[in-house]
């Protein structure tokens, strides 16, 4: 589980996670308690590589601003593996990626990425990460939709149509999960949209 969310109007995830991963530590991305299974462990802000029950993550050091975190904070990129897909969840990234980070995040195969802006890139700098980093499946989170709190409803987020706007291969899936495996893996970066609509 990567980046628990609580109080944002949407139900808050319900799980018993093994390994339980959060980039920072605003709320809206550490609702730890409700998602940790048993035995299970967490990493918060973890910056290094490790391995939990056989999974190697990696965490990279980045920002939730564009100004070295001086407005938001510091935000962890986290990278893992699991059945030889490789996952890369971008937390609240605020700023375009170094070389260095994209060379220390490598081969990623599925791409979680920001888009909304405001407290994360838009979709003009996501977009720009994803052509960095090149992965096969682009999930796009942390944008405008229908059920968060009025606050954000305002205007503040961008939806997930203007990330999408002038790109092909995407596809939109009703329901909050995904399957995806390695043999099936697009051969062209493929955009999946989750909806809970």
């Amino acid at each position: 589980m990567t980046d628990p969310f609580k109080g944002v109007g949407i139900p808050e995830p319900k799980a018993a996670a093994d390994i339980v991963l959060v980039s920072h530590g605003h709320r809206d991305h550490n609702n730890v308690r409700p998602v940790l299974g048993r035995d299970g462990q967490i990493l918060e802000s973890f910056v290094g590589s490790k391995e939990i029950r056989g999974v190697t993550i990696k965490g990279v050091a980045a920002f939730h601003d564009n100004a070295n975190g001086s407005r938001r904070g510091k935000n962890s990129l986290y990278t893992f593996g699991i059945d030889g897909v490789q996952f890369c969840h971008l937390g609240d990234l605020g700023h375009e990626l170094p070389s260095s980070t994209v060379d220390d995040l490598g081969k990623v195969d599925v791409l979680f990425v920001p888009v909304g802006g405001f407290f994360t890139i838009g979709p003009e700098t996501a977009t720009r990460v994803c052509d960095q980093l090149k992965p096969k499946i682009i999930i796009p989170m942390h944008y405008r939709m229908l059920g968060l709190r009025a606050r954000i409803m305002l205007g503040f987020l961008k939806t997930v149509n203007d990330f999408l706007q002038g790109k092909n291969n995407v596809e939109k899936i009703k329901g909050a999960s995904v399957n995806i495996e390695e043999n099936e893996l697009p051969k062209e970066t493929k955009i999946i949209v989750l909806s809970l609509e």
